[in-house]
């Protein structure tokens, strides 16, 4: 080739309108993302929306707060993100969502890691040392420290993760304010009557000195001591009478336990009057045993055991047996969750160590007695074989002395699932202590509805679930709940506002909110700074009707109960959507699917007892993260993964992205090279943006409001009026999966749409027009228009799911613009449906596609090298306001009678050397280059 022909060349390549664009290829999300959140906080970006948004319909979104101790997880990052997906989506959707970030500042989990520190650096002896309400003092203020501390931190970290909420006026359960708007929450159900205190078994935990809510519990698989134990008759002649026996010898009412230490306790054997007892001999020894479980204790025990004659349960009523070890006599009573499942159809009944247990001593007037001290050792009224020793200890103890005696029938270890500490991981107890309780079945002085009924009928009928499995487990947990223990025997926490004198309590509407008054102005903490007198300094008892008969203020002392912090943050709609925001109930609580349990239940139930209708309209629940294996994530499996480690390596749009790609309305699996395929997808999109931004460098872009008049100006066989078809369907589409949630689909379709609908389909076809045609052609910047149209809406649609992008996007579309996208204006446009027209066109495009990969096999590689010849019935297409050769990728196309499509090898015809066509106007200009008529013409040649 000679040097003159290499120089025209090189001019021809210049010629070319090649892409040119400031969005870059390489996102650098990691470098990049902490300056857009710079920019959103500098500009108050979320403060610019709620003006922007003033006077519209107003989305109500309330966070459910996560703990103040530690780094953000994954569970986290998925939360976090889920719930910004859902903000600015109904800002997209025209709505005003106010999002009040909370945190759960008080409870176990964070007194718990304050009291190891403080025993690892020797503090902890100083402060028990100092009287009762300077050493709560003391450890609150840790506490505090502690919380703050990880507010800020994690306040940060969700930051990060590009969520937009008001940062600025975070709710804390340990502000004053909160704790005041909590307490108005408890008068108002005091004042409704289901507030009591009584001395019932309840969760406890040894390890950390307290009673516990179901929802602090955890189950893990452990080994205990079962026994089989015989409880002598105290008439053993009786009995032998009643069952028509004729032996002699004493009978012994056989139970079975997986507690042997809760056997001090015992006070009765409980059966069901309707089953059938037998009389059955072992070994020379005399037992009771139901009759249906008689082969399976057989099996069990491997005794050989030999059925005598039987009766009804009824007829044991009121025998009597004497204790094992202590000498006490105790009866023989009914029980109807006596089953016939497991066991021996006989219970032992220790009122102080069980619900079931309470409520049958209830009936049968016995005491609630409880030998087990706080610490979980016997005290001084078990027997002294077992004072001072640990429960757990005394099994094996017991077991002994049972053996010793002749009362052990059989012991052996069993595995099986047992209720844990959710923070100290150690095993629960039932132990009978005085508490605080709401009622769940009393009626409300107000109506004639106790919380139970309210609850389940406001899940049956008024509230949405997503996913509607919801919906099932919650009524699940409402059926089958006791009453709620409010209390807890901590430091760190909300002091539940109760006073005693002469052995009265004072616990009332009008006492709650004199405190809550006070608790507004000063805190929780004055709680332990002041005696009880001057924290009533706002009660009047001449006013109060419910102020009890014989209670003296003025020598009235202060309890140390603290509320259950389910309680506190079960309340947070009350200061956060109806004190702020002044918006009740909300339209969404979202959280994982363990609040079923937590949050969502024990918000629910306030909230009726004061509204008598759910704090929320609809509930969306979403999974535990797990590794990619199932198993949960935690650092000592190490199977954790470092949420700043995984944003530093690929970026919180990629998280996001990932996040938006889940069904997560299940347990999700993660593992880092799920992000390696989330990243890989995002650059698709991202790529998809900028081959259009980069066509729009020469271009002057149409204002927004008369991109709609543009529209209307697209011939309806266009390219570009298909384009904006299917964009509009984008559109619906997208937005529609935004109102249900349904992140996933609005996440699939923008991928499909970025990389199918445009990238695959409507860039390679528009390319050369783009590339190859003069700057001005009419055509070309008709492909430019719809390019920035695409954009318009495609960068709006994108913003929930990648806001850093969207606005790179958006600033790159108009450089002279500083704002993030949302604020911009709302793009409502409209077009008609040409979809029969395109549709045989689509079809004949797959079926060409088809052969120009079979023309590889013939070795013409380049599309462009090839022509085409389609039945003469596509004919009205050669009319069409669409380049047929660029629609098929090809260089020539012609129709004929023919049923099928006849693909033609143009190579050895002349090809532009501009364009690389092979179109019939392709000769040798007079700059002695191959050109078509075209590409002569942008050149100004003949």
């Amino acid at each position: 080739m000679s040097e003159q022909k290499e120089d025209l060349l090189r001019d021809i390549k210049k010629s070319v309108n090649l892409p040119k664009t400031s969005f870059p290829m390489r996102a650098n999300l990691a470098q990049n993302e902490p300056q857009t959140i710079k920019k959103w906080q500098k500009k108050t970006v979320y403060k610019q929306l709620l003006d922007k948004y003033e006077g519209c319909e107003t989305f109500v979104f309330h966070d459910g707060p996560p703990y103040a101790n530690g780094n953000i997880h994954v569970g986290h990052l998925l939360n976090k993100v889920l719930k910004d997906f859902v903000v600015r989506s109904q800002f997209l959707l025209g709505k005003r969502c106010p999002f009040t970030p909370g945190w759960d500042c008080h409870g176990l989990p964070i007194e718990h890691k304050v009291m190891q520190e403080l025993t690892a650096n020797g503090q902890i002896d100083k402060i028990k040392a100092l009287d009762l309400d300077v050493q709560k003092s003391a450890i609150r203020n840790e506490c505090k420290q502690y919380a703050s501390k990880y507010i800020k931190l994690q306040a940060k970290q969700m930051q990060s993760l590009l969520t937009l909420a008001d940062y600025d006026a975070p709710y804390l359960t340990m502000s004053k304010q909160f704790e005041a708007s909590c307490l108005e929450v408890f008068a108002g159900l005091v004042k409704e009557g289901i507030v009591y205190r009584k001395l019932k078994p309840v969760h406890w935990s040894i390890a950390n000195q307290t009673a516990l809510a179901e929802a602090e519990l955890e189950y893990y698989d452990r080994h205990d001591t079962c026994v089989y134990v015989g409880f002598k008759s105290q008439n053993s002649s009786e009995l032998h009478r009643l069952f028509g026996s004729k032996a002699t010898g004493d009978i012994y009412f056989l139970i079975w336990t997986t507690t042997p230490w809760t056997l001090p306790a015992n006070l009765a054997v409980a059966l069901h009057k309707t089953a059938d007892y037998s009389l059955v001999s072992v070994s020379g020894r005399f037992y009771i045993i139901a009759k249906e479980l008689i082969n399976s204790v057989q099996q069990n025990t491997k005794q050989i055991i030999e059925s005598l004659t039987s009766v009804k349960g009824e007829a044991l009523l009121g025998q009597r047996y004497v204790h094992p070890f202590i000498e006490q006599e105790s009866p023989v009573c009914h029980a109807d969750y006596v089953s016939l499942d497991a066991g021996t159809g006989m219970v032992h009944i220790a009122p102080g160590h069980g619900v079931d247990d309470y409520l049958v001593g209830l009936e049968q007037g016995l005491e609630v007695y409880c030998p087990v001290k706080a610490d979980g050792t016997y005290d001084d009224t078990a027997p002294g074989f077992l004072q001072g020793q640990l429960i757990w200890d005394a099994n094996k103890t017991i077991v002994q002395i049972l053996g010793e005696s002749g009362h052990l029938f059989f012991d052996y270890v069993i595995n099986h699932s047992y209720p844990h500490d959710w923070r100290s991981k150690t095993p629960v107890i039932f132990r009978s202590t005085e508490q605080w309780f709401i009622s769940v079945d009393d009626a409300l002085q107000s109506t004639n509805q106790s919380l139970r009924q309210m609850a389940l009928n406001s899940i049956d009928n008024e509230i949405q679930f997503y996913p509607d499995w919801g919906r099932k487990r919650l009524r699940g947990m409402l059926e089958s709940r006791p009453d709620w223990c409010i209390s807890r025997q901590r430091s760190w926490g909300l002091p539940i506002p109760a006073f005693v004198s002469n052995s009265q309590l004072l616990l009332s509407e009008k006492s709650v909110l004199a405190i809550s008054k006070l608790f507004a102005e000063e805190g929780s903490d004055a709680w332990f700074k002041k005696s009880a007198q001057e924290l009533l300094v706002y009660y009047d008892s001449a006013t109060d009707p419910y102020f009890p008969s014989g209670f003296d203020v003025s020598n009235a002392e202060k309890l140390y109960d603290i509320f259950d912090v389910w309680f506190e943050s079960g309340s947070s709609w009350h200061e956060v959507l109806e004190k702020r925001q002044g918006q009740f109930p909300a339209d969404l609580y979202l959280e994982g699917s363990d609040q079923h349990r937590g949050w969502f239940h024990l918000s629910l139930l306030p909230s009726l007892g004061i509204h008598k209708q759910a704090p929320y309209k609809r509930v969306l629940t979403h999974g535990f993260i797990v590794d990619k294996d199932g198993r949960k994530m935690s650092k000592s499996l190490g199977n954790a993964l470092d949420v700043e480690e995984l944003l530093q390596t690929y970026g919180a749009e990629v998280a996001r992205w990932w996040v938006g790609s889940l069904s997560f309305e299940n347990d999700i699996k993660v593992d880092l090279s799920y992000f390696d395929i989330a990243g890989e997808s995002y650059r698709k999109v991202r790529n998809t943006i900028r081959f259009l931004l980069s066509n729009l460098n020469d271009c002057e872009l149409i204002p927004i409001d008369t991109i709609q008049a543009v529209i209307m100006s697209f011939d309806e066989t266009s390219l570009e009026h298909l384009m904006i078809s299917e964009l509009l369907k984008l559109d619906k589409s997208v937005k529609s999966a935004y109102q249900d949630f349904n992140f996933k689909a609005a996440h699939q379709e923008i991928y499909d749409f970025c990389n199918d609908r445009v990238s695959s389909f409507y860039c390679s076809i528009v390319k050369d027009c783009l590339y190859c045609d003069a700057i001005d052609s009419p055509d070309r910047i008709q492909v430019q228009y719809c390019f920035q149209i695409i954009l318009e809406v495609l960068i709006r649609m994108l913003a929930p799911l990648l806001p850093h992008t969207a606005d790179e996007a958006y600033q790159s579309l108009y450089p002279n613009s500083d704002s993030s996208v949302l604020l911009e204006e709302r793009v409502s446009l409209s077009t008609t449906n040409n979809a029969e027209y395109w549709e045989p066109l689509l079809s004949l495009r797959q079926d060409v596609l088809r052969k120009l990969e079979e023309s590889k096999k013939n070795g013409i590689e380049n599309s462009l090298d090839i022509g085409l010849v389609l039945p003469k019935r596509y004919a009205l297409y050669e009319l069409a306001a669409c380049r047929l050769e660029d629609f098929f990728l090809v260089s020539r196309v012609s129709f004929a009678d023919t049923d099928s499509i006849i693909v033609q090898d143009l190579r050895d015809f002349p090809r532009c050397e501009r364009s690389w066509k092979r179109d019939e106007t392709v000769q040798l200009r007079s700059n002695d280059l191959y050109l078509s008529d075209r590409d002569a013409a942008v050149l100004g040649l003949k």
